[in-house]
C-alpha cells in the first residue's frame, strides 16, 4: 500500500472494509503492523470509545476511501445555540460545556456535564445529534492526568492537539 493515507483517528465506515460493516465507529491507524488498519470499540468509559487491540488490515488501498473523518471524542464549548434535531427535541445554548462522544454505529452523542459539590459529573447517557450540529462546537482545551508508576504521583500534561491516545 504505497497510496498516501487518512491520518490516525476516529471514523465512521460507509461502506464495508474486510469483516467490518459500513456505519460503524473506527479508529484508523495508518501505520500499523503489517498494515494500515481499522479497530472496532471494545468498551465505552466515562463517554469515550476504547478500541480493540486486534484491527482489521485495509484489503486494498482503496478501502481508505470509505472512512469519513469524525470530530475527536472530547469536551468542546457551543460556538452558536443549536437543537439536536430537526424536531428540536433539545436546544444547546451558546457557551455551554459538552462532551462529545459516539455510538458504536458512529451516532454523534452530546453529554452536558454539571457541576457538583464534589467537582464536575459527566452524565453516563447523552442526546444523539445531527451530524451538521457538530459545526456550532468548538473545542476546549482539558489537561490529561497521565497515571505514574505505582508509587509515583500522576502528572498532568497539556494536550497538544487533539486529545485522541496514538
Amino acid at each position: 500500500m504505497h497510496e498516501a493515507m487518512p491520518p490516525c483517528g476516529l471514523y465512521r465506515t460507509s461502506g464495508a472494509i474486510g469483516a467490518v460493516e459500513g456505519g460503524r465507529l473506527v479508529y484508523f491507524h495508518n501505520h500499523g503492523d503489517p498494515g494500515p488498519g481499522v479497530y472496532l470499540p471494545s468498551h465505552w468509559q466515562s463517554n469515550r470509545a476504547h478500541f480493540s487491540t486486534q484491527g482489521i488490515t485495509l484489503p486494498t488501498a482503496e478501502d481508505a476511501r470509505l472512512l469519513v473523518p469524525l470530530l475527536p471524542e472530547g469536551f468542546y464549548a457551543v460556538r452558536e445555540a443549536f437543537h439536536c434535531c430537526d424536531k428540536q427535541c433539545q436546544r444547546f445554548p451558546e457557551r455551554l460545556l459538552v462532551q462529545l462522544g459516539y455510538q458504536a454505529s458512529a451516532q454523534a452523542l452530546l453529554f452536558v456535564p454539571t457541576l457538583r459539590p464534589d467537582g464536575l459529573h459527566l452524565p453516563a447517557r447523552g442526546t444523539a445529534v445531527d451530524e451538521g450540529c457538530l459545526a456550532a462546537l468548538e473545542p476546549v482545551t482539558v489537561p490529561i492526568e497521565i497515571p505514574a508508576a505505582q508509587g509515583a504521583p500522576p502528572h498532568v500534561e497539556p494536550p497538544h492537539g487533539a486529545t485522541t491516545l496514538h
